[in-house]
């Protein structure tokens, strides 16, 4: 199963950004619908905040554990923040959807930040920023 967290502002806000992680498990390498959509949707919603709003989140993929986790970096301008929960909200709503139709392959869960916290600042600590392949 594809499990994907999206990081609650600790005020409920927003998000800080999201971590995909796991296979669905639908079908096969190569063949399975629900993984590329999760793919599609997450990869895109990537490139959405770094190249058409040009925020240098912070990125870190594992393709053989099939996960991606991206944060937003502390400090945005309001215009900025707006605009990245944006991309966001329509990667939520996609991947709700997504849940809906194949929710025995993908869980979607809001996860509040406090429980996170931790979490974030040490993977923080260890980041590589995104590279285009």
């Amino acid at each position: 199963m594809t499990k994907v967290e999206f990081y609650k502002t600790a005020e409920g806000s927003g998000w800080l950004g999201f971590h995909a992680y796991g296979h669905t498990g639908y079908a096969g390498h190569g063949e399975d619908i629900v993984c590329a959509a999760v793919s599609v949707l997450t990869q895109t919603a990537v490139l959405g905040l770094r190249e058409v709003l040009a925020i240098d989140c912070l990125v870190h993929t594992d393709e053989r554990k099939g996960s991606l986790l991206c944060l937003l970096p502390d400090e945005l301008h309001e215009e900025e923040w707006n605009q990245a929960q944006l991309i966001l909200n329509v990667l939520y709503v996609g991947l709700l959807a997504t849940e809906e139709d194949y929710g025995d392959h993908v869980s979607v869960k809001e996860v509040p930040h406090r429980e996170n916290e931790s979490t974030i600042i040490r993977l923080k600590k260890r980041w590589r920023k995104y590279e285009e392949r």
